[in-house]
């Protein structure tokens, strides 16, 4: 409750003939904080004969109803009487807190529609039309600590990423175990916050719906919200103060010049400067001066200042501030997302889809990513499911976060990555993957990944050969890989991975594509890791007739020299007729697998020792991909689908047995 002077207080308890009893404690309650029990020692009487008194009061204002709801209506009468006959100047700067308050209310209405026009709606990748912001924002959470800036070694990292067991968990790939606060929160925690955040993070979003919350009054009440592009500013013509520039915004609502020094003097402001990542280099410079002037003049230090940038975009120091990150996604802000989406399509696709990505965690993974989240929203909307070739949705997600690198965003010197095309930093990041993944790498040093992007440098037309600037360029690329695509990202203090596991695997698959290496990718076939590469590489050819053939005499040979396990398996294979005339059917196999899983899980009868049992189960998993591979999107000739199907889960010589039978 705003405290009110207490010349007024007298003259409205006279004009409305109370007691001076009364009037003592109608001037001392509204006059000043604290509660009840204060207020009556300061008066010398007890909390019961004070609530005696106040109760005339409210008669005396025909105000009933509970007690509770006493106080503010009598307040909000008081608040609409004082201002009524103390009307804001538009001349001088207002020095009551009370006529400030007014002031604040009075723009904020003012501001209000152009708060709505400029942050109420979100338009994004190939939407056709924006979306209200209000309709699908989700509320964000902010990491106290910067995931990056952790000390932490490669092994501690890898200590939750035993990718070999079935049982790993590919959502927690990589996840941080931080504290962490609803964003609304950090933001009234600390009045200088710099947010930061990979690339689609929904850091300007958050912005926005700060804004607009603000301007209607939902939180930060006392604030007004002044919400400032930082591209726009830096590139406004004659390159205005940040002060002048913020004047220029109110104007075009009729706030005076003299109104907004009132209300950045009194700390009143909630000033929101979005996308310091996004000042072009030539900029930059002033820009910064300007905030950091800003930030640090005494008679703006009270007021709440936000600002988003992208993680890994450059050293910003602004030592006032406090540096926080935007989380992941998680499982519930995924489902809530989702939730708004579908019912702002007025769509009711909203259930299917969450089930459909819980059946599908690779999918799931990007999901974590509000601009890749939005994108399989886009997809799914389209054709009620996500496609059928799912690498064609991952080379969208890539092709929406490659598209982000951008020569108008700030890159520190001008050097030969400049000239690199889309397809040569994917080139890049395939090498990359491919070094990594193949020796178990899920986190990596930046020095090695600055000695990959320097050696695939070294190789491209016009490049330079002096190692030392080579190994600069290196720590560019690397640096704008992160900023402007987040498709690296740093997990602790010179320790970096790609974002997804699920952009690594695609990577990686990408190399044994492009290089036909299939005897190359075979020799990983019973290594569960490798499970999405085969499945991806398979799908990602244009004929993947070789690879499964490959596959398949590589399975063959598992139990090819075990007795014992070959004539278990004639016990369990289908019963086919040996001239192989009846049809393939998957229901007859999926049952076997059944029966397996229960003979590896328990070994009931004991005839099988440890070796044994290892082998099972990799001839087991590898047919299980080889089906899974065969039921994916892929380009397999009929006769090539139909020669493995026939030969599914029988040892190799059983084949060439029922092979001379056939002819």
């Amino acid at each position: 409750m705003q405290p009110l002077p207490q010349d007024f207080l007298t003259k409205i308890a006279r004009l409305h003939e109370l007691s001076p009893e009364q009037e003592e404690a109608f001037v001392a309650r509204f006059s000043r904080q604290g509660d009840v029990d204060a207020i009556a020692e300061s008066l010398h009487i007890s909390p019961g004969a004070f609530r005696t008194r106040m109760s005339g009061v409210y008669k005396r204002f025909s105000i009933g109803g509970k007690s509770p709801n006493k106080v503010p209506k009598l307040n909000h009468f008081l608040i609409q009487k004082y201002q009524a006959s103390h009307p804001t100047s538009t001349t001088q700067t207002p020095t009551h807190e009370l006529e400030i308050d007014t002031l604040v209310q009075e723009i904020r209405q003012k501001i209000k529609p152009s708060i709505q026009k400029d942050c109420g709606t979100m338009k994004v990748l190939d939407m056709t039309q924006p979306i209200g912001l209000k309709d699908i924002y989700t509320k964000v959470n902010i990491l106290e600590k910067v995931i990056g800036r952790r000390r932490l070694s490669t092994n501690e990292l890898m200590q939750s990423c035993n990718l070999d067991s079935e049982s790993f968990d590919r959502l927690g790939f990589g996840k941080v175990k931080e504290e962490k606060i609803p964003g609304l929160e950090a933001v009234k925690k600390h009045d200088k916050l710099m947010v930061l955040g990979k690339p689609g993070a929904g850091k300007t979003t958050f912005l926005k719906y700060l804004a607009i919350q603000c301007a209607n009054s939902k939180v930060l009440t006392d604030k007004v919200p002044i919400f400032i592009t930082l591209k726009q500013f830096a590139e406004t013509q004659n390159q205005p103060s940040l002060t002048a520039y913020i004047n220029q915004i109110f104007d075009n609502c009729n706030v005076t010049d003299n109104q907004v020094a009132a209300i950045l003097q009194h700390g009143r402001g909630l000033i929101l400067l979005d996308g310091l990542d996004e000042v072009k280099e030539e900029d930059a410079d002033r820009v910064l001066t300007q905030i950091q002037s800003f930030t640090d003049t005494e008679k703006y230090d009270a007021n709440t200042f936000v600002i988003t940038c992208r993680i890994a975009a450059r050293e910003y120091t602004f030592e006032k501030f406090t540096d926080v990150e935007v989380d992941d996604f998680d499982d519930k802000q995924i489902r809530t997302f989702a939730t708004k989406w579908f019912q702002a399509k007025q769509s009711d696709l909203a259930g299917y889809f969450i089930e459909q990505l819980e059946n599908n965690e690779p999918i799931k993974e990007l999901a974590s990513n509000p601009l890749l989240l939005t994108l399989l929203c886009i997809e799914f909307e389209d054709s009620g499911k996500f496609p059928a070739d799912r690498i064609e949705l991952y080379r969208r997600a890539i092709r929406t976060l490659l598209k982000k690198w951008d020569d108008s965003y700030r890159i520190v010197r001008e050097q030969v990555y400049k000239k690199l095309s889309v397809q040569r930093k994917e080139d890049l990041l395939i090498k990359v993957a491919f070094a990594t993944f193949e020796r178990g790498e899920y986190f990596f040093k930046q020095r090695d990944i600055e000695q990959y992007i320097a050696d695939y440098i070294r190789n491209l037309p016009d490049a330079k050969t002096d190692p030392d600037a080579l190994l600069l360029d290196s720590e560019a690329v690397l640096k704008s890989i992160e900023a402007q695509h987040g498709l690296l990202v740093e997990r602790a203090r010179g320790i970096y991975s790609f974002s997804h596991l699920t952009f690594h695997e695609y990577f990686t698959a990408k190399w044994f594509v492009y290089h036909a290496d299939w005897q190359g990718l075979v020799e990983h076939l019973t290594e569960v890791r490798w499970r999405e590469v085969f499945i991806i590489a398979v799908e990602m050819s244009l004929n993947a007739n070789d690879l499964l053939i490959l596959m398949k005499q590589q399975i063959d040979a598992i139990i090819l020299d075990d007795e014992q396990l070959y004539q278990y398996l004639l016990r369990c294979a289908p019963n086919k007729t040996l001239k192989g005339d009846v049809q393939y059917n998957s229901l007859v196999v999926r049952e076997y697998y059944e029966t397996w899983t229960w003979l590896l899980s328990f070994n009931k009868n004991k005839c099988f020792n440890t070796p044994q049992i290892n082998v099972l189960r990799r001839y087991y998993q590898a047919n299980k991909l080889l089906m899974d591979c065969l039921n994916s999107s892929c380009a397999v000739s009929p006769e090539v689908r139909q020669e493995i199907e026939k030969n599914l889960l029988l040892p190799i010589p059983e084949i060439e047995k029922r092979k001379s039978h056939a002819n």
